[in-house]
């Protein structure tokens, strides 16, 4: 087995502001209020309902969203956390990614997932099928937008990083070690979160042991709630090297500080 080395860069710290039960004003007034307090990245999510309250409540899409966050912060690296390839076509995709860079000038991250939330395919009439079909569906997704990237004209600002979010111990991780400059984990579920990213983290570098990957080319990032802040450091002992905070409305924004002090404690030892 092998295992990721210690050696690590420093640790960056981001924001995803729920895109759910608020005012655009108060959400737009966030985003540029955490890239002004120095957070590493901004991040918001692809869903087309709420994800928690009141199913019928105020909620906005995920790509608009980024156009609009790609004019209006100067610092952060912006992205999905993650799209659904399921509901969007994987050559526009990439089309709107490619546009969404541009207007930011290169700091987008462009972060996709299998789709895991049924009500929303239903709700969108969209299709719904197994874990099986929805991972090879996934699959060929990438495929295709890595292809339509090299073909866009003009190409993307930037370097345009790839993530890949979950934690599928037999077909997600391998993807992750075939394709993705990052990976994202969000283990809210998890009894010790962080000894199951711990976990993950070997098994995916068990995969790219096995497909010729050197693991030191993924990054490894973790979503936490606001209650998890606390485990921000051992986090970053076990490997992550980012950490981003999930941030409901009306987003007070006292936990990213918090971990932007202990990204600036990390790195003046």
């Amino acid at each position: 087995m092998t295992t990721t080395p210690t050696t690590r860069p420093a640790l960056r710290i981001g924001a995803q502001l729920h895109p759910q039960h608020c005012d655009l004003a108060d959400l737009r007034a966030a985003w540029r209020e955490a890239d002004a307090l120095g957070v590493d990245s901004l991040w918001t999510w692809d869903h087309f309902i709420p994800q928690t309250g009141d199913p019928k409540g105020a909620h906005y899409e995920c790509w608009s969203l980024l156009a609009a966050m790609a004019v209006e912060t100067r610092q952060a690296t912006i992205g999905s956390l993650v799209t659904c390839t399921a509901y969007r076509n994987p050559h526009l995709l990439a089309d709107q990614a490619r546009t969404v860079d541009l207007l930011s000038g290169g700091r987008l991250v462009l972060g996709v997932g299998a789709g895991w939330f049924e009500q929303e395919h239903q709700e969108y009439g969209y299709p719904f099928p197994g874990p099986g079909a929805r991972i090879d569906a996934f699959e060929a997704a990438v495929t295709a937008i890595r292809d339509r990237l090299g073909r866009l004209n003009p190409p993307p600002a930037g370097p345009l990083p790839l993530l890949i979010g979950g934690g599928g111990e037999k077909r997600t991780l391998a993807a992750v070690a075939r394709y993705a400059d990052m990976w994202n984990w969000y283990g809210w579920n998890s009894e010790d979160p962080v000894a199951e990213f711990r976990r993950r983290s070997g098994l995916l570098d068990e995969w790219c042991e096995r497909l010729g990957r050197d693991p030191r080319e993924i990054a490894r990032t973790v979503m936490i709630d606001v209650p998890q802040t606390g485990l921000a450091g051992d986090f970053a002992a076990a490997g992550a090297t980012e950490i981003i905070v999930s941030v409901p409305g009306p987003f007070d924004l006292a936990p990213v500080r918090e971990l932007l002090d202990l990204r600036d404690a990390l790195a003046a030892k």
